[in-house]
């Protein structure tokens, strides 16, 4: 079984992160697995990208050049047209003649729409985010234009019917009739909900797979080591607010979180923001806060979630956060409000806090009931085990073996 996992890049972002864990799950049960991705951060040979320095420097332009048309035509949020040609993909895909093409997270200028019809083995497609079958928003927020035909797109702050997302949407339809074989999966029952009500996908049956972690890399690690490695005080209680582009990125839900802290009457505490440098303009918070900067390698994500005594996840619109699942692998409760894939990880008041939807009050008692509980070292095991038995590589990746195979033996059929 030879199996091609694709995706922007095998590093840079939760998303990428998710397809690498399974590409080396992968490998560890046996399984002939190889990556290709458009940016490779890493020296790992089973990973493939250009080797051409000319397409090198071509693939470090084509994300930014996506996002420069996103721009140009007025997306207020992250919006992906796919439609950038030439990548190479394509033809290193069906040169290879996998026996499955695994897609994951392939915006930025990854792959065009209209290539996707023109791979030649069955297609997985893991559903990372929304962008699979919107008009090109990756979440959507309160729209559900992706259940129709999208037009007027909130995030082009758009009137018009016949607009770019209308237009991608009808690529998608267009291109997505030619695949013959091709199995979706939702990484979240949230997701999958989401694409089983949507147009492109109502009609095909929607699998839900959870992202896979290596739990003997996450793990509990003595919190003072963790602490002395980041300069955070050890007499403390640790928050902790971990996201990519966490300040940047309004549906992370930094603003929901600061109200929260306001709301907090709690002493001895500090603030950690990770995944962001130091802002230049100091932010005004009522604890003191300390800054991680975004982290690339495996090893330094268990420091730095062991660092912290809870975590929180205030996202307005989340999937299934690598965040959330990450610190429950180290054995750090979680608040979280209850929407999205949330409830496949937070188990409310078992490891963690589900809080009210955008309820900042409420986030803010979750904090304080975590931080005060006098069974925390049950918070603390109950989050540990449900990684254990819901998101352990070895769990995961018998899913997709068993996938696969069904996969294969339909194509035959």
């Amino acid at each position: 079984m030879k199996i091609l996992i694709i995706s922007a890049s095998e590093l840079h972002g939760g998303a990428a992160r998710a397809a690498y864990r399974l590409h080396k799950s992968l490998l560890v049960a046996g399984a002939d697995s190889t990556m290709i991705v458009q940016k490779k951060c890493s020296d790992d040979p089973t990973v493939i990208a250009s080797s051409s320095r000319i397409k090198k420097i071509i693939n470090e332009l084509r994300p930014a050049l996506d996002h420069v048309i996103m721009k140009l035509v007025g997306a207020k949020g992250l919006f992906s047209s796919s439609y950038l040609p030439f990548s190479g993909i394509l033809n290193k895909i069906n040169d290879l003649n996998p026996d499955v093409v695994h897609l994951h997270w392939v915006s930025g200028g990854t792959i065009r729409i209209e290539d996707l019809a023109e791979i030649k083995a069955p297609i997985v497609w893991n559903l990372q985010d929304m962008w699979p079958f919107t008009g090109g928003c990756h979440y959507t927020g309160l729209c559900e234009g992706y259940k129709n035909n999208c037009g007027k797109c909130p995030i082009l702050k758009s009137d018009k019917e016949n607009d770019l997302s209308r237009k991608v949407f009808k690529r998608k339809i267009k291109t997505y009739s030619k695949i013959s074989n091709l199995t979706v999966v939702g990484v979240s029952n949230w997701i999958s909900n989401c694409a089983s009500n949507s147009f492109l996908f109502k009609k095909h049956e929607i699998i839900t797979i959870p992202n896979c972690f290596d739990v003997n890399v996450l793990k509990p690690i003595e919190k003072n080591i963790s602490r002395d490695l980041f300069g955070i005080p050890k007499d403390k209680k640790v928050i902790l607010f971990a996201a990519v582009n966490s300040l940047g990125d309004r549906r992370k839900g930094a603003v929901e979180l600061f109200k929260s802290l306001e709301l907090l009457n709690l002493k001895d505490v500090v603030f950690v923001i990770a995944g962001s440098s130091k802002p230049e303009n100091e932010l005004k918070l009522k604890y003191p806060v300390f800054f991680i900067p975004p982290l690339l390698d495996e090893t330094s994500l268990p420091m730095m979630y062991n660092a912290a005594d809870v975590v929180v996840v205030p996202s307005l619109q989340e999937n299934l956060a690598n965040s959330v699942i990450e610190s429950l692998c180290c054995g750090v409760p979680v608040v979280a409000f209850n929407i999205g894939g949330n409830t496949d990880m937070v188990d409310h008041k078992v490891n963690g806090y589900l809080a009210n939807k955008f309820d900042v009050q409420d986030m803010a008692d979750g904090i304080t009931w975590v931080l005060n509980n006098e069974n925390f070292q049950d918070l603390s095991i109950n989050s540990r085990q449900k990684a254990l038995s819901t998101f352990d590589s070895k769990v995961v990746v018998q899913q997709y073996l068993h996938l696969y195979s069904q996969v294969i033996r339909e194509r035959i059929i």
